[in-house]
């Protein structure tokens, strides 16, 4: 069975920043394009980044370019998200996601930049 669990978000300050973790399990990481969406309240879910299956390649949204990078651990296998100089307008609910065979979500965690 296949899971995605996300954890690290929280209240941050502006021009603070989080690390957002997704624990993977039941898959294998090379067969899955791994990415972060976020759903702000109101609008709809948009990708901030992705790793292609071999873990290069990164891509990021405009939004966030130059502010959130994302990584990978295959020994946890565990997908991570930095985020710097977070700015309010980042606050949403972010979601870990699998693209390969199937698609798989994670739960999500929320992000709120306020002062």
């Amino acid at each position: 069975q296949v899971h995605l669990v996300e954890s690290g978000g929280g209240l941050v300050q502006p021009e603070g920043s989080l690390r957002l973790s997704c624990a993977v399990s039941g898959l294998t990481l090379n067969d899955y394009i791994l990415g972060w969406h976020r759903q702000a309240p109101g609008k709809e879910r948009e990708l901030v980044a992705s790793l292609s299956k071999s873990g290069k390649s990164p891509f990021y949204s405009d939004s966030v370019k130059g502010r959130f990078t994302i990584s990978r651990d295959d020994d946890s296998k565990t997908v991570y998200l930095q985020m710097n100089n977070l700015k309010p307008e980042d606050t949403a609910v972010y979601y870990c996601k699998a693209t390969g065979w199937s698609v798989y979500w994670g739960q999500g965690t929320q992000v709120t930049v306020a002062s």
